[in-house]
């Protein structure tokens, strides 16, 4: 592991504590991406852990910088409604691929990854799940920004926030502050698996 994935799974530890799995998947071309899960009584995270370890670079960049340009990694949350043993859980944890997939963008698509964005899936997030997006939050909010040595940029825990069809259409036209403050103004849990899409009518 990299002195950069090293930090960065310390920053994850120090912010969630101790994971309690951790899974590896590997795309042909690309470096390995890990996705660690958190539990915390009834709530569980998913963290990616391998994004980081090269700066995103601008697709229309005509020589990729091997040091400068943006790092992150990606955190889902999800409320699993149990304390101990969810049958729920086996069924989440099927988000690791389509969660390491994403990670993985940036390698094999060459796209930023940025607060705003929205990261289509090409399927449910986990089977059975009304969510084939997300949208990319601001991240400090959960875990904060891991600075490293200059000129190296610091790495940024980029929160997902799953989003039904409708909400990803509706989005793309109004925009990502728009969506977000109608979840705000309905009390939508962006946590609960199992939500219906936020009311868009006007």
């Amino acid at each position: 592991m990299s002195d950069v994935l090293q930090l960065v799974e310390a920053r994850l530890r120090t912010a969630l504590g101790e994971p309690d799995a951790r899974a590896t998947v590997t795309f042909v071309g690309t470096d390995r991406i890990e996705v660690l899960r958190f539990r915390d009584g009834d709530v569980v995270r998913y963290a990616t852990l391998g994004m980081s370890d090269r700066p995103m670079t601008d697709p229309t960049a005509v020589v990729a910088d091997p040091l400068r340009g943006p790092r992150a990694e990606l955190v889902l949350t999800v409320r699993i409604g149990g304390v101990a043993v969810s049958p729920e859980l086996p069924v989440l944890d099927e988000v690791l691929r389509p969660l390491a997939v994403l990670a993985a963008s940036p390698q094999v698509e060459g796209v930023v990854v940025a607060p705003g964005a929205s990261l289509d899936l090409g399927g449910p997030l986990w089977p059975g799940a009304p969510f084939t997006s997300v949208l990319v939050a601001e991240p400090g909010g959960l875990v904060e920004d891991l600075e490293l040595d200059q000129p190296r940029d610091p790495v940024r825990f980029l929160p997902l926030l799953p989003m039904t069809g409708n909400e990803a259409a509706w989005k793309r036209v109004h925009g990502a502050g728009a969506l977000q403050d109608r979840w705000l103004r309905h009390g939508t849990d962006l946590r609960d698996p199992t939500r219906s899409g936020v009311p868009l009518a006007s």
